[in-house]
């Protein structure tokens, strides 16, 4: 809320805007702090998730996530994730030589042999997080929650298509115009700060009216 105000040129602190926000309570959750902090630019960060469909079938999103600005580099749909499947992903998300230095990532097996060889011809160290340990993959971990409380959990999912089409919205939405707190309060894409002298604020619908962005025009 603070970040949409601040790109329609409003200037308030922070402090405002929360007092009016609902607060949780929440346990702190531990982190890798000065490693992630180290080595932000060269990594990047995998992991899985399911999603059910409204036939009973069990679709398997896997996501590749920049650190750095908080991209998704790769997201891919399947039913049947297999070994050289996963592999595959990490070869079209890394083309010539714009591989990242670490990867981090969970102990699925999922991953298999094959995604270690890949990740060794493409000059990639993949960092294993400890075993049912998700808040060592948090940046990760807090994409796919993001994607499920602001699109999944309000959507009915028909097949691979539909969700890839759902997944390409959102994350057009996520890029673009979604502020976060870790980039001052911008896009991952950054966007530019609308003073007031531009215009009048008009709604953008986005991801099929779930959320809008907000844009100055001139009157």
């Amino acid at each position: 809320m603070h970040g949409e105000l601040l790109k329609l040129g409003f200037e308030l602190s922070e402090a405002t805007v929360a007092k009016y926000m609902v607060r949780h309570r929440r346990p702190p959750s531990q982190t890798w702090r000065t490693f992630l902090a180290n080595h932000m630019k060269d990594m990047v960060s995998s992991d899985f998730f399911v999603v059910p469909t409204v036939f009973f079938r069990v679709l398997f999103v896997f996501v590749i996530l920049s650190h750095d600005r908080r991209r998704p580099v790769r997201v891919a749909v399947t039913e049947y994730p297999t070994a050289e499947w996963v592999a595959h992903q990490l070869l079209e998300a890394f083309p010539w030589d714009s591989a990242p230095h670490y990867l981090l990532r969970d102990r699925d097996g999922s991953y298999a042999e094959k995604f270690h060889e890949v990740a060794s011809w493409l000059g990639i160290r993949e960092v294993l997080a400890a075993p049912q340990s998700p808040w060592q993959n948090a940046y990760v971990e807090r994409l796919i929650g993001s994607i499920r409380r602001e699109c999944l959990d309000h959507v009915i999912v028909l097949n691979e298509t539909g969700l890839r089409r759902i997944l390409k919205s959102y994350f057009d939405y996520y890029e673009r115009t979604r502020t976060h707190l870790s980039l001052d309060k911008d896009a991952p894409i950054s966007r530019p700060v609308q003073p007031p002298e531009i215009g009048r604020i008009v709604e953008v619908p986005q991801v099929g009216g779930l959320h809008h962005r907000y844009e100055r025009i001139a009157a």
